[in-house]
């Protein structure tokens, strides 16, 4: 299936500047076929932007950038209308947001009035300023880092703002080998600078649409809302949105895996990411890690033949 050498090719690409990062880089592959966007989280120098960086290289998309910071506006952001003396009429400069690719560093250093510019423009793929609509270009693809929330300057991101990501990633440290290795690579030369793309933004578009076809099976469908059911079981659990989100990560995780159909491990090796931002509540990072481990440990998986066709 051509979709998946194209995931293989990007994920290669990657991997010539990203060290000890394959299963964070399958994870961003799974949401960017899914149609969703990623929230990369850790501290400072695990590598989030460059992993952005290098899958953005990978694709022949139009690739913008903003650092989020204090004073950022909202219209930094989206664009603006001015006064444009020449033609004597107000002209609308797009912002940052009008682009295939979209970086979005340290997200969680701006103001959350900032930070909620982006709720329009990632649930539905278009900016209004000034009561006017805009449709941004297809593939839309958000990947914001942010560091942990513990740093000193940072705002914790709304809960209709986490949402809005697909899945939210931590980068995690590397072993004693693997930061050798990235030494070994970075010593005498800067790999970055040196990929090229890989894929065009057509071939984005053919990915996301042979996501949607991935099959899955009824019986698992029926697992998935279980699963989230039982995080709505005395607390403000997964909304309707991370519903279709489990889905939809799910789909993109066996696109990645090599599949064109659903399998219950795709659902267990993706819960976490997609579903532990979602709950909301006093909860630390472990808590929510341990109730939906538990939830996944809880909820009987179904015995199905998975290949069977609609």
């Amino acid at each position: 299936m051509e979709e998946m050498k194209l995931l293989s090719k990007i994920e290669e690409n990657v991997a010539k500047v990203m060290v000890g990062k394959e299963k964070v880089t399958r994870l961003l592959l799974a949401s960017l076929a899914a149609g969703g966007h990623v929230l990369l989280e850790d501290v400072p120098g695990t590598g989030k932007t460059v992993l952005a960086r290098a899958l953005a290289k990978s694709m022949g998309c139009v690739f913008n950038r903003v650092q989020f910071t204090p004073d950022l506006l909202p219209s930094d952001v989206t664009g603006l209308s001015f006064f444009n003396q020449e033609k004597g009429a107000f002209t609308f400069k797009e912002g940052p947001v009008f682009t295939n690719i979209l970086l979005a560093d340290e997200i969680n250093r701006a103001t959350p009035r900032t930070q909620s510019s982006l709720l329009e423009c990632m649930a539905e793929g278009q900016v209004t300023v000034d009561g006017e609509t805009r449709t941004l270009a297809a593939p839309f693809f958000v990947i914001a880092t942010q560091n942990s929330v513990e740093t000193i300057g940072c705002f914790p991101l709304p809960e209709a703002q986490l949402d809005r990501f697909i899945m939210m990633i931590p980068m995690g440290a590397l072993t004693a080998s693997e930061e050798r290795r990235m030494l070994d690579r970075f010593i005498n030369a800067e790999p970055l600078a040196e990929i090229d793309a890989v894929c065009s933004a057509e071939e984005i578009r053919k990915l996301q649409a042979a996501c949607r076809e991935v099959y899955v099976h009824e019986d698992l469908r029926e697992y998935l809302v279980k699963l989230v059911q039982a995080t709505r079981k005395n607390r403000s659990g997964v909304s309707p949105r991370g519903t279709l989100a489990l889905l939809r990560a799910a789909q993109g995780y066996a696109l990645v895996q090599g599949r064109t159909y659903v399998v219950p491990e795709d659902v267990k090796e993706i819960a976490h990411y997609v579903l532990c931002h979602r709950l909301i509540g006093e909860f630390d990072d472990a808590q929510k890690t341990a109730a939906v481990t538990g939830i996944l440990n809880q909820i009987e998986v179904p015995t199905e033949d998975w290949k069977a066709k609609r």
